[in-house]
């Protein structure tokens, strides 16, 4: 039997050698993945995908791993990717398998990731003729990949070989180029799947193989030379990094800015731009339109994707400044509705000519920004102190014991806004914002176990956390994985969210308050366990939760949505008040 019960065909009669014209495009296109550097594969159990399944799972360059439910599967090759910055290869069967990858490869093109999907189909004539495990495949996940490829369905002649061979390669090369995103190929495969019994896989030693040479924009001399006498009016300069991965050589260009020429840098978590001289905690204060004319920049420079603070977008859309964009590929987001230049190099190129030729920023400006930093990180910590138990705190005291190796996820809701108000972060902070989904949290965290020993740490919501318990569905060890599960036996941040909390539907339709608790999952996966329900306990928990452990490790911290409302609206007052 197939997925989803489909019969799989028992037929054997066809001569070796036109078996052969099937399977060796596959080898090619396995055999072309290992070489452009492809070292990875996700493989979901199938029978229409067999030849492709055998072809990665064989070849001594690549290693395969198999994960039974498509769409855990697919945010597990996203978690990957994301550290790897190399595609990962993904491959289902055909029909609704393919379907699943969905959610996972939205994410994977909004937040640049890249991916190799393989998706088996039926041949073509077979294709809406109530055949099972049939459906229409072809450019199935329509504008959420670079560009989908038909493979050929046969291959009597000797340009279909070549056909398929630069598939491939124009599949790899675009995965890869800026901005990295993921690719599909649709791939038709006749019966036989299966190589006889004693059939070697050979694998073509020098398959043919094209390759781009990179080139990045560069403004030029005239370009630059107009930025210069445009910058020269300006004394209030906010920059504004979006989600990107940690850059050494980035944040210390950032640092230099606004130590010695007076910057304001304004770095939300997901930035991995955060230092003792970028602004953190403008959460707590940017809400106050109060504060709109003091803080108003005269320009705004951005670089990188999105951010989480809905205070920080708000502010740079009721402002009046100017708004330049740095994108090495010169594509436009007017994300705060001021765009004015969008600079088509690589930022680092240009925040080195900026740190260079930038006169030096109005300092009153800038300490204006950096008193209420002050004074908010003064208050916290004795305001947590004096605050019941609940979600905030707990994170407040637990973020400062993560090691700061660890690679730190955060589940989309209030896992990621919580870390966002807490402030500057050490580790390096991975969250799905592309769609700023819940339902692959867990499984990226998973993926990224699979290319590191340090620490993984996810910190996540049981909404989030119960949704994807299939991420532990497999048989590989994660020993260097840790869970913090905020269990509040509801979607907290309904509570959190004017219109829903005010509604008598909120319990039960927006919430969907749950009883469940992580006990009985981390028995059947034989994860450690401990659960948490006050500030005492969660101390003794944290004591050895790092220690190491041949099985991933659970801490669930249980409290009361309302609590945690409460909690959230009396931080946010006391700061208003310490900071005024």
């Amino acid at each position: 039997m197939g997925r989803n019960g489909a019969q799989v065909s028992d037929h054997r009669q066809v001569h070796p050698k036109t078996k052969r014209l099937i399977i060796r495009p596959i080898l090619d296109l396995v055999a072309i993945c290992a070489k452009k550097g492809i070292e990875n594969a996700i493989l979901s159990p199938g029978s229409r995908c067999a030849p492709l399944t055998l072809a990665f799972v064989r070849h001594p360059d690549i290693h395969s791993r198999t994960i039974s439910d498509e769409r855990s599967a697919a945010f597990i090759a996203l978690g990957m990717a994301q550290q790897l910055g190399q595609p990962v290869a993904l491959v289902c069967t055909s029909g609704s398998a393919a379907l699943n990858y969905y959610p996972a490869i939205a994410e994977a093109y909004f937040q640049r990731v890249p991916l190799l999907i393989l998706t088996a189909d039926r041949p073509p004539e077979w294709i809406d003729q109530w055949d099972g495990q049939t459906i229409h495949q072809e450019e199935v996940f329509g504008k959420h990949v670079k560009k989908s490829f038909r493979f050929p369905d046969s291959f009597v002649a000797v340009e279909q070989t070549w056909h398929a061979g630069r598939i491939v390669n124009e599949a790899i090369n675009l995965a890869k180029q800026f901005p990295a995103g993921p690719v599909h190929i649709n791939i038709p495969l006749r019966e036989p799947f299966y190589p006889l019994e004693g059939e070697k896989f050979e694998y073509p030693e020098h398959p043919r193989e094209f390759t781009p040479i990179s080139s990045y924009s560069q403004l030029t001399e005239e370009s630059l030379k107009h930025i210069k006498n445009r910058l020269t009016d300006v004394q209030r300069l906010l920059i504004v990094p979006g989600q990107q991965r940690p850059n050494p050589r980035i944040q210390k260009l950032l640092d230099q800015l606004a130590s010695s020429k007076n910057v304001v840098v304004v770095t939300d978590v997901i930035s991995n731009l955060q230092s003792d001289h970028t602004l953190t905690l403008h959460d707590h204060w940017l809400g106050d339109d109060s504060q709109q004319v003091d803080l108003a920049p005269d320009l705004i420079i951005t670089f990188g994707q999105s951010v989480i603070s809905k205070s920080l977008k708000q502010f740079l859309r009721k402002s009046d400044a100017s708004h330049w964009h740095i994108q090495s590929d010169g594509h436009s987001r007017d994300t705060f509705q001021h765009l004015t230049r969008i600079l088509a190099c690589a930022p680092i190129d240009f925040l080195a000519w900026l740190e260079e030729h930038l006169p030096i920023q109005d300092e009153g400006y800038s300490n204006k920004w950096k008193i209420l930093e002050e004074k908010s990180k003064a208050a916290l910590p004795a305001i947590f102190q004096a605050s019941d138990f609940g979600e905030y705190p707990a994170l407040h005291f637990l973020l400062e014991k993560i090691p700061a190796a660890s690679k730190l996820h955060l589940a989309n809701s209030m896992a990621v806004r919580y870390v966002n108000f807490l402030g500057k972060r050490d580790q390096e902070i991975i969250c799905n914002r592309g769609t700023s989904g819940i339902d692959g949290s867990n499984s990226t965290a998973v993926g990224c176990t699979f290319t590191t020993k340090d620490p993984v740490t996810l910190v996540t919501g049981d909404m989030a956390f119960f949704y994807d318990r299939n991420a532990f569905w497999h048989n590989y060890a994660m020993p260097n994985l840790r869970i913090v599960l905020l269990n509040n036996h509801a979607g907290g941040i309904f509570r959190l969210i004017d219109g829903p909390a005010k509604q008598p539907e909120l319990e039960e339709f927006f919430e969907t308050r749950q009883k469940l608790n992580a006990a009985h999952l981390a028995q059947e996966f034989g994860f450690g366990y401990t659960l948490a329900k006050n500030q005492e306990e969660l101390e003794t928990a944290l004591k050895n939760f790092y220690e190491p452990s041949l099985f991933p490790k659970i801490l669930e911290i249980e409290t009361s949505s309302s609590k945690n409302a409460e909690v959230l609206k009396l931080v946010k007052e006391k700061i208003k008040t310490a900071i005024q």
